[in-house]
């Protein structure tokens, strides 16, 4: 993968490709370059207006492209099932659970689960069970990417309190949403091994990339120094969202790539060309990982059926 760019990425006629969070950043780039490449992409964006802009700058960027909006709110589980239910498409052959929130002052979802641990994880987590079916109808070559953090290291779930109702600090909250990710694809892989299923689910980080994850808390709370100071910042040292991109695209689509995988930028982690990153031992614990499977089934009432 030395030097891995997205004019690497093989022709993807005849896929079908789901992407969350598609109408900026990282997703957004993930879902045109995929679109360029021949992908029919379906555009998951809770914004209705920002999407269907997304999808309008994707065909001119993109011409041709066979891209779509579709409505999908990850913080309400109401709106996961119903954009599970209306995709038309009778396979998925990639699934990128990419859309996230990041550092949000204390926030609840529709469902009442804390902001963070809601949106990056238990609404990607019911989305692909629901969408598990129409994975396991791709066949060989399906997978299933999810877009975690280098910041996964700043804490591991905590199953004693998953909604940080004791004491909320936000990066922490942001780092154990993520390591939450880690261990969904873990459990995940381990699964899909067991009833012999050919989809490979891997994981992904962009390092540091300009995108407006960033400024979105401090936004929330009106503070404009705060919210200049982390503009300059990105424009100083993060790399774009074309490179940050890139280890979700490798995932989705080099060769090689193996279940449980977890691929972020070769440099310190931080930009360059995606390679195998490092991560916390605790996000291979199977003992966490099967914990964290079965309170997730309950709070979001997304059962998987597994065969065999």
């Amino acid at each position: 993968m030395t030097g891995w760019t997205a004019g690497d990425i093989a022709d993807q006629s005849g896929r079908i490709v789901v992407v969350t969070g598609a109408n900026s950043g990282i997703g957004y780039v993930t879902a045109r370059e995929l679109a360029r490449r021949g992908a029919r992409v379906v555009l998951g964006c809770r914004d209705a207006t920002r999407g269907k802009a997304a999808e309008e700058l994707m065909r001119a960027q993109a011409p041709g492209a066979d891209v779509r909006f579709a409505q999908l709110d990850l913080a309400d589980l109401a709106s996961v099932r119903a954009f599970a239910e209306a995709l038309p498409e009778d396979r998925v052959d990639v699934l990128v659970n990419n859309a996230g929130v990041m550092a949000l002052p204390h926030r609840r979802t529709v469902d009442g689960f804390e902001m963070q641990f809601g949106t990056n994880h238990l609404g990607h987590f019911a989305l692909t069970g629901l969408l598990l079916p129409r994975l396991r109808d791709a066949g060989e070559g399906a997978r299933v990417v999810t877009v975690s953090s280098g910041l996964h290291c700043l804490g591991t779930v905590d199953p004693r309190d998953l909604q940080m109702d004791d004491r909320y600090r936000r990066w922490i909250a942001y780092g154990r949403s993520k390591s939450a990710n880690l261990l969904f694809v873990h459990e995940l892989s381990r699964r899909l091994a067991a009833e012999g299923s050919p989809i490979v689910a891997a994981a992904a980080h962009p390092g540091y990339a300009a995108t407006n994850l960033q400024t979105a808390g401090v936004r929330m709370e009106e503070r404009a120094l705060a919210e200049r100071a982390v503009a300059l910042l990105n424009r100083a040292v993060a790399q774009s969202a074309e490179d940050g991109a890139l280890p979700s695209l490798y995932a989705a689509t080099a060769p090689g790539v193996r279940p449980d995988d977890f691929f972020g930028p070769r440099v310190l982690q931080w930009r360059g060309a995606p390679a195998r990153s490092p991560r916390a031992a605790w996000t291979r614990d199977d003992k966490a990982s099967r914990g964290l499977w079965a309170v997730s089934e309950r709070l979001t009432g997304v059962t998987y059926d597994w065969k065999g």
